[in-house]
């Protein structure tokens, strides 16, 4: 292993906590985080990114090659092996990931600062629209867990229905405020409040 500390990420966690489970070629990892739901956690749209993190881990010394499998009808592919490093950095990364919360940049929070931009009832549309969204992903989670799985295997779920139902019961205040007016601005308000607050 390099003498840096490796840089950590979710999709090298989460590659590294499926190694731990078990040796696999990174075309089976995509699955399974496929099959898991946890593509709602990582970004592997593209198998590529799989690959790309799956060699840093190898290259930081946390997976190896472990040997070839082959599949009936398919080509030959490598198989990797979590080492010894690399389940000391997994439960690293968990011990640091769970107690302390992260300084993420998500879109939604940025997009609310600039909302004088377009006019209430635009932005009203738009949010009723996020909110019909969510609720759709929201009726996902609540259908796709399996009968009789323990909690335990149902956690991040569990939180990111959490996490919806937060937002949604928040975003139909807002859409409510807007529709009612109660909350509304023009060009006037918004040159008033640059001229007095800056």
């Amino acid at each position: 292993m390099t003498s840096a500390l490796p840089r950590r990420s979710t999709l090298a966690m989460v590659l590294l906590a499926l190694l731990a489970e078990a040796p696999m070629h990174p075309y089976r990892m995509q699955q399974m985080i496929k099959e898991r739901g946890q593509d709602q956690l990582v970004n592997v749209a593209q198998r590529n990114s799989v690959y790309q993190a799956l060699d840093r881990l190898v290259r930081d010394g946390l997976a190896r090659p472990g040997g070839t499998a082959r599949e009936a009808g398919r080509p030959e592919r490598t198989v990797y092996e979590i080492t010894e490093a690399g389940g000391a950095t997994l439960r690293r990364w968990l011990t640091e990931m769970l107690p302390t919360p992260a300084r993420e940049f998500p879109e939604f929070p940025a997009a609310l600062a600039f909302l004088p931009i377009l006019d209430p009832a635009e932005v009203r549309t738009l949010l009723e629209r996020r909110a019909t969204t969510l609720r759709e992903k929201l009726a996902q989670i609540d259908a796709q867990a399996p009968p009789g799985l323990p909690r335990l295997f149902l956690i991040e779920d569990e939180y990111r229905s959490a996490m919806l139902r937060a937002e949604l019961t928040w975003l139909d205040a807002l859409v409510d405020d807007l529709a009612s007016g109660r909350l509304s601005w023009d060009e006037n308000l918004i040159v008033e409040t640059l001229a007095e607050f800056g």
